[in-house]
């Protein structure tokens, strides 16, 4: 009975058939198209690029000042392991407004002084510390300053110790 299964089927003894090359071929051809073709129209700007070929960054504002603010030195817990806190800085202010902020100094002073006494030594020493600390510092800085005069705040030292 065997042979006559086998009798019947005529392509029962050949080998079975190998699995061509052209798909794989093909499948590189049409990937090595698409990429070159990708690649240009990012590279010339067709996708992804800018809409006017000509536009050009905004101009930074130049009527801004800064209020320097010297080094406070602020002495920190005695169970900290660090001695003390060396800070310094610069308020950037509108320059319509240099005159009335540097007569408010005394009161950014005092502002920095009492909230950075007010943390503690893991506060300062978290690698994401000192951006807290820039965005607390200006919030607190706009504030006291009033609406539209206090821009951005600098911090240019900041040293524990």
């Amino acid at each position: 009975m065997a042979q006559a299964a086998n009798t019947s089927d005529p392509n029962a003894d050949a080998p079975p058939a190998k699995p061509g090359k052209r798909g794989v071929f093909l499948g590189l051809a049409a990937a090595t198209l698409l990429g070159g073709g990708a690649f240009y129209a990012v590279y010339s700007g067709l996708i992804l690029g800018p809409s006017d070929p000509s536009a050009r960054p905004a101009p930074v504002a130049t009527d801004f000042a800064y209020v320097p603010i010297e080094n406070i030195t602020i002495t920190l817990a005695p169970d900290s392991g660090a001695r003390f806190l060396r800070f310094s800085g610069q308020i950037e202010v509108a320059e319509s407004s240099l005159a009335d902020m540097e007569r408010l100094q005394p009161r950014f002073l005092d502002l920095m002084n009492t909230y950075l006494r007010a943390l503690e030594v893991r506060d300062l020493t978290d690698p994401a510390a000192i951006i807290r600390l820039r965005a607390q510092i200006l919030r607190r800085l706009q504030v006291v300053a009033g609406e539209g005069h206090v821009r951005d705040f600098l911090i240019t030292e900041f040293v524990i110790n």
